[in-house]
């Protein structure tokens, strides 16, 4: 698994705006790669009432990305509601997934 780190600066209005980074990489057909808010990983929920956290997150990916897209999907969704359970969500969630054909 590569990482890129993404900036820490708002998508919307900001005072004092400055450029996003671009960011290059090679992709070979088969590769999967997923951009993603950090509404997943900030939802509080599981036994103990926590936030899921990024390498939960993290190794959910690992752990399914060689799946069909729809199945990576289904387990995305199941996941992060049985982690919420009954808590309110507590920001909007975004998981983008591509894979390379």
């Amino acid at each position: 698994m590569k990482k890129i780190k993404g900036d820490k600066q708002p998508i919307g209005y900001f005072p004092e705006p400055k450029p996003f980074t671009n960011h290059s990489f090679r992709l070979e057909k088969g590769d999967c790669f997923y951009i993603f808010s950090d509404g997943y990983a900030d939802q509080f929920g599981g036994p103990l009432g926590k936030k899921f956290k990024y390498k939960q997150l993290e190794d959910l990916l690992l752990k399914n990305y060689q799946l069909p897209m729809k199945e990576q999907r289904k387990i995305l969704r199941d996941t992060f509601n049985n982690w919420k359970g009954e808590l309110d969500q507590v920001d909007d969630v975004c998981v983008v997934g591509i894979r390379v054909s």
